[in-house]
């Protein structure tokens, strides 16, 4: 299945998994960028977010978990974030961090709380309407994640 044909689906946790991969890709490269400030708790945030990109590299892409080598207890951590309510509680979590990191300072971290965000209603909206959670093929494919879980 092509990934036009994936987003033909409808199914909100092709798209969730979609905006995770951004979200990753974007709390990377804003993490680093705002870790050079004066104000601590902007770099605080900062960290947080760089280490969000981590979690959600493992969560997105579970191939990664057979390839790298992590602890037993992070896999099984990672292992339960399997549901989309699991996943969109994971997102909203993450998202909610990065929303309070605008209390101190307003900075770039917000466009990071608006895409976890939007990632989290996806996988909310997927559970909701009662759709199983299908991994893109093109990040690892539903037999490759079902192999690893």
């Amino acid at each position: 299945m092509t990934l036009k044909e994936e987003f033909a689906t409808r199914n909100f946790s092709i798209y969730g998994q979609w905006l995770g991969v951004l979200s990753m890709i974007l709390c990377f490269a804003l993490g680093i960028a705002n870790i050079f400030t004066f104000y601590v708790f902007i770099i605080i945030f900062s960290v947080i977010c760089l280490v969000s990109s981590f979690i959600i590299l493992f969560i997105e892409v579970p191939l990664l978990l057979r390839i790298c080598p992590t602890s037993s207890s992070f896999d099984a951590a990672i292992r339960r974030v399997s549901t989309n309510y699991m996943r969109a509680g994971t997102y909203g979590v993450m998202a909610i961090v990065q929303w309070l990191s605008i209390i101190p300072r307003a900075t770039s971290l917000i466009a990071a709380a608006i895409l976890l965000t939007a990632t989290a209603v996806c996988y909310l909206l997927a559970g909701m309407k009662g759709q199983a959670f299908v991994g893109s093929k093109t990040l690892g494919g539903a037999g490759v994640a079902q192999m690893i879980v």
